[in-house]
C-alpha cells in the first residue's frame, strides 16, 4: 500500500528513518544498538529485502538514515564492549554527547572505522539500499559541538575540528561510492566547506548536503502574516547567495514537524483557504528552487497534526475534498518536476537559475528562470506570496512570443480560486527587468505560475561520426 501510494503520487525515492535495531523507540531509531541488524519491529531481514525489491520494481529508490555519529550507553550495546573503551573514547570530553547522553565513536581507531565503513557497505550491498543519509554530521566534525569552554579537547593544531572524524567521513564516502549508483547525503547544519565536494578536491565526498539555511529561512518567512512579508523579502532570496556552494537537498523533514513545531500546513497563517494556498505556494517555489527535494510523510495530503512516532499518517483526512485536492496538487507538482528538465538537470550550477526580479518587496513578488542543459529549454516562475491578486503585472521575459501557463498553484482543481491567464501569455519586444521582452500577466493570490515557451525546441545537430582510423603496423 505504501509503495503504491508513493508511486501514484510520483515520488522517485523514499527515505526511511533509521532501520537498524534500537532499544528505545522514542529515539526514532537514532540510538542504534544493533548496527548489523534490521529492527525486528517491522519484520524479518527477508521482509526488508522484499520491501526494497518491491520499491525497485515500482521505480522507487530507497535511502536510509545511517547513524555513525554516536551510540547509546546501554550495556547490551557497544559501550565498554570488552570491559574497556573499545568503540568510544575513555575521556568523556572526547567521547560523550552532552545533549543526547550518548557516546561518540573513536574515529582514530582503525577497528572502529572498519566497523562503520563495513556497516555502510552492509546496507548498500546486502539489502540493495540506494543511498545513505548520514545523521548529525556537524556533531561528528567538531570537537566542541554543544560544549562549553573547558568541556572539550582541541586537536593537535589547537583547532576544534575532529581530524580523525573528517578522515573517516572521506574514506566512508569513497567506500560507499564504490557501489554503483550509491548516494550519500549529509545532514550538516554548519558552513563547513566542501561537504559535497569530491575527496580528491579535499572535500568530504558526500553526494549532497541538506540545506538547513534554506529550510529555516523559508519556514520563518511563511509563518509571517502576508501583510508583514514585505519586510522579510531577503528571507526567501538569501539562499541564492550560496545555493551553488554545495550540492543541496531542500529538506522538510521530521525535525520540523515535532515538539510543538506543527505540521507544514498548520505553520501557515490565515483561514483554511489561505493555509492551503500558502502551502501550495511554498511547495511550488520549493520545487522551482535549485536543489533536490525532500518532504516528510503526510505533507502530501495536508496533514494537520504534527508527527508522533506512536501514531500514523492522518489518512482519514482524504475523506475531505480540500485534502484530496491538495494531494492532487502534490501529484501534479511531482509530474511537472519529472517532465521538465529545467527543474532538475542543472540543480548544482549557477547557469541553471536566473533572477528576473527579486526587488518587489512591496508586493512580495519574485520571479526567476530555470534552465535545462539545452539553453532554449527554460521555465519562468512568478511567485506571489500575499493574498492580493495582480492584473496587468509586467514581467521581463527571456524572449518574445507565446508562453504557455503549464502550472498554476491557484488552479481550481487544487482548491484555488482559479485565477490565471487562460492558458498562455504573449511576451512582446518591450524590455523590462533587464530582459529584451516582457509580458503583462495576471498573478493569482498566494499563487505561483510556471510559464514555458510555446515554440518547439530547436533540432539538435546529429552526433558526429567517429573517424575511421587505420591501425599502424608495428615497427
Amino acid at each position: 500500500r505504501l509503495v503504491e501510494h508513493v508511486r501514484r503520487l510520483g515520488f522517485t525515492h523514499v527515505e526511511l528513518l533509521p532501520i537498524a535495531e534500537h532499544a528505545f523507540y522514542g529515539s526514532w531509531g537514532y540510538q542504534v544498538t544493533g548496527y548489523y541488524a534490521p529492527t525486528a519491529r517491522y519484520g524479518t531481514p527477508d521482509d526488508l529485502k522484499f520491501f526494497v525489491d518491491h520499491c525497485h520494481q515500482n521505480g522507487i529508490g530507497v535511502i536510509v538514515d545511517w547513524v555513525p555519529a554516536h551510540f547509546p550507553k546501554d550495556d547490551f550495546s557497544l559501550r565498554r564492549f570488552d570491559g574497556t573503551a573499545l568503540f568510544e573514547h575513555e575521556d568523556s570530553r572526547l567521547g560523550e554527547h552532552p545533549d543526547w547522553g550518548t557516546l561518540i565513536f573513536n574515529f582514530g581507531r582503525n577497528e572502529v572505522r572498519s566497523f562503520l565503513m563495513s556497516n555502510a557497505l552492509f546496507w548498500l550491498k546486502k539489502y540493495h539500499i540506494d543511498g545513505l543519509r548520514v545523521d548529525a554530521v556537524a556533531s561528528i566534525l567538531y570537537l566542541d559541538y554543544s560544549r562549553k569552554a573547558g568541556e572539550w579537547i582541541a586537536n593537535r593544531y589547537g583547532g576544534n575540528e575532529n581530524l580523525d572524524a573528517i578522515e573517516f567521513l572521506r574514506r566512508a564516502n569513497e567506500v560507499a561510492h564504490q557501489v554503483p549508483g550509491a548516494v550519500t547525503v549529509a545532514e550538516e547544519s554548519t558552513a563547513f566547506p566542501g561537504v559535497s565536494r569530491p575527496t580528491y578536491l579535499n572535500g568530504l565526498g558526500f553526494t549532497m548536503k541538506w540545506n538547513m539555511g534554506w529550510m529555516h529561512d523559508m519556514l520563518h518567512y511563511f509563518a509571517k502574516d502576508p501583510v508583514y512579508r514585505r519586510y522579510h523579502q531577503n528571507a526567501i532570496t538569501f539562499s541564492m547567495v550560496y545555493a551553488f556552494t554545495e550540492n543541496f537537498v531542500l529538506p522538510i523533514s521530521h525535525d520540523e514537524v515535532v515538539y510543538g513545531k506543527r505540521s507544514l500546513l498548520d505553520k501557515m497563517p490565515g483561514d483554511e483557504w489561505q493555509r492551503f494556498a500558502n502551502a501550495r505556494a511554498f511547495l511550488t517555489y520549493m520545487y522551482g528552487h535549485p536543489g533536490k527535494k525532500l518532504l516528510f510523510m503526510g505533507t502530501e495530503i495536508g496533514q494537520t497534526s504534527e508527527w508522533n512516532c506512536e501514531g500514523d499518517v492522518q489518512w482519514w483526512l482524504l475523506d475531505h475534498e480540500v485534502h484530496r485536492k491538495f494531494q492532487r496538487f502534490c501529484s501534479a507538482l511531482n509530474e511537472l518536476y519529472k517532465s521538465e528538465p529545467a527543474m532538475y538537470e542543472i540543480d548544482f550550477q549557477h547557469w541553471g537559475f536566473e533572477w528576473i526580479d527579486f526587488n518587489d518587496s512591496e508586493n512580495s513578488i519574485i520571479s526567476f528562470v530555470r534552465r535545462a542543459k539545452r539553453r532554449d529549454d527554460y521555465l519562468v516562475f512568478i511567485c506571489n506570496f500575499t493574498p492580493t491578486p495582480h492584473q496587468g503585472y509586467r514581467i521581463g521575459m527571456p524572449e518574445p512570443g507565446r508562453h504557455r501557463e503549464i502550472f498554476n498553484s491557484d488552479s481550481e482543481i487544487f482548491g484555488g480560486s482559479n485565477m490565471g491567464n487562460g492558458g498562455y501569455v504573449e511576451a512582446e519586444l518591450t524590455a523590462s527587468h533587464h530582459r529584451p521582452a516582457s509580458a503583462c500577466v495576471t498573478i493569482p493570490p498566494l499563487g505561483v505560475l510556471v510559464l514555458k515557451p510555446a515554440r518547439p525546441l530547436a533540432e539538435l545537430p546529429p552526433e558526429p561520426e567517429a573517424p575511421i582510423t587505420t591501425p599502424m603496423n608495428p615497427m
